[in-house]
């Protein structure tokens, strides 16, 4: 099974021309789920009025679940434009039988509608409890990213299966906190595991890179952050959902074009089915890779 997370970037920068880029980088890696951060949705008689969600879910023949923020006016001020929304959401090749949002605790002047989205997978042979998670950005909100780790590990174990019962959950996201940070760590203390731990050693893992021009280099000028994830519980009967790979993808312009400021996370997790030796499904063809 192959899962991709990807921050978006909202509707900032060439949002028109990085849209056909993003879309070209997901049809290339063919996934089967996909968590999706600051996910646009104009008001449908506007120009480009369409769900960003809902307009990849039909490119690419998937499902979709979409949460809209309940509080987008200070993303809205910074395009001075305040018909767009912003959201989280999820694809999924297969249907969406359940699903619920968690509106993640902050204070409220730091309050900027972030959500955690759960949606129910019925993949063949199981179900599969896929979570996708939007944290809140910035080194000021180090403690209310701490009580949103918190309260997404909870809503995780609330809906996902119980340790070692079918597939575990998979938990994918935008953290805003690099691999070492008290509120990564604590999504590991609850039972899930980092599946960038699988990367090969020489693997570039930096999701927010100043090699990317939407993204400001740091004042040391070191490498780019691992701030975006693919997380999963402990493996199912007989391995399920036990990790195989996991890259970058969406890491370089597409016809010119960054797609985004954040590069997205690939990971391919066992579903039960016979596999290839690269890890994806012996009967289909691997896909490779295109705040």
């Amino acid at each position: 099974m192959r899962v991709v997370t990807w921050n978006l970037w909202w509707r900032f920068g060439p949002w028109a021309e990085r849209q056909k880029a993003i879309l070209a980088v997901l049809r290339e890696l063919r996934p089967d789920v996909v968590g999706l951060q600051e996910v646009w949705a104009a008001p449908p008689r506007a120009a480009h009025g369409e769900n960003l969600a809902e307009w990849l879910a039909g490119e690419l023949g998937l499902h979709c679940a979409w949460a809209p923020s309940p509080a987008p006016g200070r993303w809205q001020r910074r395009i001075g434009d305040d018909t767009v929304g912003i959201g989280t959401a999820v694809l999924s090749r297969w249907p969406i039988v359940e699903r619920a949002v968690l509106r993640l605790p902050v204070p409220a002047e730091l309050d900027d509608g972030r959500l955690a989205l759960y949606a129910r997978l019925d993949a063949p042979g199981h179900q599969v409890p896929f979570f996708t998670a939007h944290l809140t950005s910035g080194a000021h909100a180090r403690e209310a990213r701490r009580a949103q780790a918190a309260a997404l590990a909870d809503f995780v174990a609330e809906r996902g299966h119980r340790p070692g019962a079918g597939f575990p959950p998979v938990v994918t996201g935008d953290l805003n906190a690099p691999p070492e940070a008290p509120e990564v760590r604590l999504l590991r203390d609850r039972g899930l595991q980092d599946a960038w731990e699988y990367a090969g050693p020489q693997q570039a893992s930096g999701t927010w890179d100043p090699a990317n021009p939407y993204v400001a280099a740091p004042a040391d000028g070191g490498p780019g952050l691992r701030i975006d994830y693919v997380h999963v519980g402990p493996p199912g009967p007989g391995g399920l959902g036990r990790v195989r790979a996991v890259r970058r993808a969406g890491d370089g312009p597409v016809g010119g074009v960054w797609p985004s400021d954040h590069a997205a996370v690939v990971a391919d997790l066992d579903d039960g089915r016979a596999t290839g030796p690269t890890g994806t499904p012996a009967t289909a063809a691997p896909g490779t890779p295109g705040s």
